[in-house]
């Protein structure tokens, strides 16, 4: 390892990117990251790399992806220096979620409707059953 490459171990990493050791250690398991050396006895060395990604990951995570669709688009972001792959595919994930989102609402307006309709009725049948006391 050379000093001229300023890589970062895990302590200061997570320091710079505002995460746990462990957080760095899970995204390590599910591939998300991955460290830039590893020294003879275990010791992980990290680059700048490091830090852009656990940057983009907090940013994608903010926009509602999962771990799993950060894991299909964060190479495209390092691949691509525009950045355009990587939006295109995070937009057609935005988009999913949107159609998936108002599945969900028009579900949850009509399961709203029945509850109203069976209160009405059970308010209803309790007037009636207070009458015939």
């Amino acid at each position: 390892m050379t000093a001229s490459l300023a890589l970062l171990q895990i302590g200061e990493l997570a320091q710079r990117a505002g995460v746990s050791h462990r957080t760095i250690h899970y995204y390590e398991r599910i591939g998300l990251l991955r460290p830039a050396e590893r020294e003879g006895v275990g010791y992980r060395y990290y680059d700048e790399q490091a830090v852009q990604r656990l940057e983009k990951i907090a940013a994608l995570k903010s926009l509602g992806l999962s771990l799993d669709e950060i894991g299909e688009v964060i190479d495209l972001y390092f691949e691509d220096p525009s950045g355009i792959k990587g939006k295109e595919e995070v937009l057609k994930i935005l988009e999913a979620h949107l159609l998936s989102t108002r599945a969900k609402l028009g579900d949850l307006h009509a399961f709203e409707h029945d509850l109203e309709a069976g209160i009405a009725r059970i308010k209803t049948l309790l007037a009636e059953a207070y009458k015939q006391r």
